[in-house]
């Protein structure tokens, strides 16, 4: 009988060593290391293809001399989808989209897979039955006769089933869930996920053919498995949200093929996930009339402008240190801010309690929103309400300066779109910006102080 053969595998980072070690000298983790046997069978009986078949050997070629191609992509009736992932699924590529257990992995696949009704799609779960994705797939709504369900979690069968059919789009749910008789470790192991992955990998790209992947996340928020995995594929998609509320944000960490800094958003209904065109509908709340606090900033999301609602409470301190906590904001922009506000304005916040939060659950981290965040703490500081009507798009510095920001033109023509009468600008924004083209009440100011002697009198 021949020998096994095993080592240790880090299962945070996918680091080896051929005995046990307590600390990871990687990643620096304690007890990850796991024996796994590393033997591995013939490798012609099973890949996705025979691989004693001859292969064609690619030859150097001077990159002035190669041709220029158009990437090919898969445009979707799913328009956000589309938008996070460039223009369109393009072919060959390999996604990886994660998230929270429960928050819409599935739903958004299985969404995707039973609207493309011009598309053969293989829609392969190694979590539930086709029985149990029947349920979905009717409470959904969408029929098509191009989607084709797989309860499969062996990747050397679920092979032969692509051989067969020969679909156009292929999603696996999960990753983690599948094996291959290449490895004899368990699944979900560091060496399964990135076997299998390898596989799927080698298969999009000799047949063009573009893979969705479903991954778990650890508890700290990551993808779970080896950080290889994120390096493998060529675009990885967080779906974000509380599983509370209805609202889900689909967000790029990495495209080789499209900008990272796109975001799709949708809604949680018993239907399904609804994709929602005007964010500015669930970032804005609505409200009977004018509330002590509340400023909305004009911020840019990859090529998409939206309109955010800041909310902030000032309150004096109860106890000795004060507190501050801020939601979808970055808590050090925020002290930096009351720092200015404090300097250049002669307000006084070090015995005061603050309290800022991003409406509508998103987490923003553009700078362009500091002038719409110091107008609602000295509105909350204050206790005077600022109208519904008026935007802010401008940058603080820590002079106390208005800075100018990036593509003023569509922050002004959004807030024009969503009915706002007055949005505040720095006025270094203002050379080579046309004010007649606007109906919106446009000020131009280079000082915070300034702003708030015009905002609040």
């Amino acid at each position: 009988m021949a020998k096994v053969k095993s080592t240790y595998i880090c299962q945070n980072c996918g680091a080896n060593s051929a005995k046990w070690i307590g600390k990871c000298p990687s990643c620096n983790e304690w007890n990850t290391y796991v024996e796994e046997v590393i033997e591995k069978t013939d490798p012609a009986k099973t890949s996705w293809r025979n691989d004693d078949k001859p292969t064609t050997r690619q030859k150097p070629i001077n990159v002035k001399a190669i041709e220029k191609g158009s990437e090919k992509r898969l445009v979707t009736k799913d328009a956000e989808l589309n938008r996070v992932l460039g223009g369109g699924i393009v072919a060959g590529s390999l996604v990886l989209i994660g998230g929270e257990p429960g928050i819409g992995k599935s739903t958004l696949m299985l969404q995707v897979a039973l609207s493309a009704s011009n598309t053969k799609v293989l829609y392969v779960s190694g979590e539930e039955s086709q029985q149990q994705i029947k349920m979905r797939a009717e409470r959904i709504g969408v029929g098509t006769d191009n989607c084709f369900i797989l309860s499969e979690t062996s990747t050397q069968n679920i092979f032969s089933q692509v051989k067969e059919m020969s679909p156009q789009v292929l999603v696996i749910d999960s990753i983690q869930t599948l094996h291959t008789n290449r490895i004899e470790s368990a699944a979900g192991s560091v060496s399964q996920v990135r076997e299998c992955t390898g596989e799927l990998m080698k298969f999009a790209k000799e047949t063009n053919t573009p893979v969705f992947l479903v991954g778990h996340i650890t508890k700290d928020g990551s993808i779970a498995g080896p950080k290889i995995l994120e390096h493998m594929v060529d675009t990885v998609l967080q779906f974000e949200g509380d599983r509370h509320l209805t609202y889900r944000i689909l967000r790029t960490v990495k495209n080789r093929f499209g900008s990272t800094s796109e975001l799709g958003i949708y809604e949680m209904q018993e239907t399904g996930l609804r994709q929602v065109s005007n964010p500015s509908e669930i970032l804005i709340s609505q409200r009977a009339e004018d509330l002590p606090g509340v400023a909305i900033g004009a911020t840019i999301e990859g090529n998409r402008p939206l309109m955010i609602e800041i909310q902030s409470l000032v309150s004096t301190a109860a106890y000795g240190t004060p507190q501050r906590s801020t939601t979808g904001f970055d808590g050090k922009r925020l002290n930096m801010l009351l720092a200015v506000l404090e300097k250049r304005g002669g307000l006084r916040f070090n015995a005061q309690d603050v309290f800022l939060n991003v409406a509508g659950g998103i987490r923003i981290e553009e700078p362009a929103l500091d002038l719409a965040v110091c107008a609602s703490l000295v509105s909350s500081y204050h206790d005077i309400s600022i109208s519904e009507k008026v935007a802010f798009a401008a940058e603080v510095g820590l002079g106390g300066e208005i800075r100018a920001v990036n593509r003023i033109e569509s922050r002004i023509s959004e807030a024009e779109k969503l009915g706002f009468e007055t949005i505040y600008i720095s006025r270094y924004n203002t050379k080579g910006l046309d004010l007649k083209n606007f109906n919106i009440t446009i000020k131009p100011f280079g000082k915070l102080k300034d702003v708030f002697e015009d905002l609040l009198g």
